[in-house]
């Protein structure tokens, strides 16, 4: 008894193992036709030369971005070398001018401030500006 038993519940294992096996191939066949499909659609040396493209575009932009740090470095090197430059050319004219320089007022750095008024308001702008109020608010509507 308990030997038919084991014989049925093996046979059972194997049945269930058997649909398994039959279930995983079907979903294998539709995941073929599904990558067949897609291999249709997908023209795989047009997508390879676009790789290819964007990796040497990619290239060059690092290359240009690296040249473009390059200079923005040079140009903190240049403000200093410029400030060198010019306390030279005021120790030159310092000696030139026996000193006489150096009583003359600063130069000033501070540009004069231009006075402002207020734009005046006449009625005909105050009916423009009345007119595009109503266009905007229509136009919104």
């Amino acid at each position: 008894m308990y030997a038919s038993k084991a014989q049925i519940n093996s046979i059972s294992l194997n049945m269930k193992n058997q649909l398994a096996i039959v279930r995983m191939t079907g979903s294998l066949q539709k995941s073929t036709e599904v990558m067949k499909m897609m291999s249709s659609l997908i023209k795989v040396p047009e997508i390879s030369r676009t790789m290819q493209e964007l990796s040497r575009e990619m290239m060059k932009a690092g290359i240009v971005e690296e040249m473009i740090e390059d200079t923005m470095e040079s140009v903190g090197d240049q403000e200093e070398l410029e400030e060198e430059a010019q306390k030279e050319v005021d120790k030159v004219l310092w000696e030139l001018t026996a000193g006489q320089l150096g009583k003359a007022p600063a130069v000033s750095t501070t540009t004069p401030s231009i006075a402002t008024t207020e734009p005046t308001v006449t009625l005909e702008d105050e009916a423009e500006l009345d007119e595009m109020q109503s266009r905007l608010a229509a136009l919104r509507s």
